[in-house]
């Protein structure tokens, strides 16, 4: 949240450099013209950073009274007006500020908000042209909004544009290879990419456009030709062993497949989605043939800078469906030294040491995790478990105990992050280590709280 004083700070300099410094600022920092204004503004910032919007209109539009012609408290009002998804005023709000000022980036960018939320793509393709001019990234919105315009021919412009100054991301080639399967955009002829390849048999992307159209009537070995000639022409091609990673394991041949899948991952020009994509295809064959699942592990590190997945994980999960617990907790275990904070791989690590019997892991792993996350009542339920199964009852119940402090319980009706069935679960392990104590009270106080439960 801005601070008063903040806001003050703002004024000064805004005064003292004028409308040059204001041209690219953040539309927050706005000249103020005095002290009732600047309270007005302050008022609404505030007002709006705990959602209370419509007092934050209210302030704003006392500020737009005194300063009509200032386009940034337009684009505060229609922010607001965003957040309330009050569309239509939020719309004019935008529209007001970017003719007060239309040099302005964001305020296009709240107009491109507006109909963004509202799936208006005809609006939207005028406002995303014009902000291209800003952030030249945006070329991939408007190819978008082409596409669900149906304006194939502007798209497919667009995407040769683009094509010619860099490598199109996974989904443009989608779009592309969309336009080209569409009526109007046949694609190119057989002959003529065979005859362009002899003319200039150094440029890849006609061999890339005959992989495509072999590989789209299923002749995929014509297309395995096409793709070794590639790679013999330009070694260092992408496409090449992109395609080649495919075909090599189709052939049963791992140690070219190998090679080709870590050209590919090696390629920091790859996209990462064609990156899982071939490491997926080779650790289905490499399951099939484990002298090459070294591979995986050796592949694995590569993707390390990947922030949305964690491979190490989700290979713990492909083996755990393939029922082969040994490799599920080792690649799980790969998995937290990459990400030591994900609670949900840990749990999931736990389930599997229940399964393999490994009880003195368990709770060695559940106290460890503990140490972490003191809080997260699963760990305490696995290590209670787990001391129950060694029969180490005065442990349970020392750190069962300690966990019911955290322990959320709900009505049968009610659902939530620690769910009944969870609950139940936990209660079980009390009345385990409270029968082998002795304590005959606190087990019928858990039995009857799991009885509750139940019915």
């Amino acid at each position: 949240m801005i601070k008063k004083e903040h806001i003050a700070l703002f004024t000064f300099l805004l005064f003292s450099f004028g409308n040059h410094l204001l041209a690219q600022e953040n539309p927050d920092a706005i000249a103020l013209v005095d002290d009732q204004l600047e309270n007005n503004f302050y008022e609404a910032m505030k007002q709006r950073g705990i959602e209370n919007y419509d007092k934050a209109i209210v302030a704003i539009q006392k500020c737009i009274e005194k300063d009509p012609k200032n386009a940034a408290f337009q684009y505060e009002l229609g922010k607001n007006y965003l957040s309330q998804k009050n569309y239509v005023e939020a719309e004019n709000a935008f529209k007001k500020a970017v003719e007060l000022d239309n040099k302005q980036r964001w305020y296009w960018n709240g107009l491109y908000d507006v109909y963004y939320q509202t799936r208006d793509f005809q609006k939207s393709i005028p406002i995303v042209e014009k902000l291209i001019e800003f952030d030249a990234n945006l070329k991939e919105d408007l190819v978008s909004l082409y596409m669900n315009t149906n304006q194939h021919a502007k798209a497919l412009e667009l995407l040769t544009e683009m094509e010619a100054s860099s490598k199109l991301t996974s989904r443009m080639e989608f779009y592309k290879l969309k336009i080209q399967e569409a009526n109007g955009f046949a694609k190119p002829q057989k002959e003529q990419l065979e005859e362009a390849i002899k003319k200039h048999p150094k440029v890849e992307q006609n061999y890339i456009d005959l992989i495509v159209l072999y590989t789209s009537f299923n002749q995929e070995d014509k297309a395995f030709e096409v793709a070794k000639q590639l790679e013999k022409e330009i070694p260092n091609s992408d496409w090449a062993h992109v395609s080649l990673v495919k075909f090599h394991l189709n052939n049963n041949d791992g140690e070219n497949a190998s090679k080709s899948m870590f050209k590919v991952i090696e390629n920091d020009q790859v996209d990462l989605k064609i990156k899982h994509r071939v490491f997926n295809e080779f650790l289905i064959f490499a399951v099939k043939n484990p002298t090459y699942l070294k591979n995986i592990d050796k592949a694995i590190p590569y993707f390390d800078d990947d922030r949305e997945i964690n491979v190490a994980k989700e290979v713990a999960k492909f083996f755990w469906k393939k029922n082969d617990l040994e490799k599920t907790a080792y690649y799980f275990e790969k998995g937290l030294k990459k990400n030591p904070d994900d609670v949900e791989a840990m749990e999931l690590y736990l389930e599997v040491l229940i399964q393999k019997q490994d009880f003195q892991l368990l709770t060695q792993k559940a106290e460890d995790f503990l140490e972490s996350f003191p809080t997260q009542v699963g760990f305490y339920f696995y290590a209670g478990l787990g001391y129950n199964q060694l029969k180490e009852y005065k442990k349970a119940k020392t750190i069962l105990e300690n966990g019911l402090d955290f322990v959320v319980e709900f009505s049968p009706s009610e659902s939530g992050i620690y769910t009944n069935r969870f609950n139940a679960n936990f209660y079980k392990q009390l009345i385990i280590c409270y029968e082998n104590l002795n304590d005959t009270a606190k087990v019928q106080l858990y039995t009857n709280k799991l009885k509750q439960l139940q019915n």
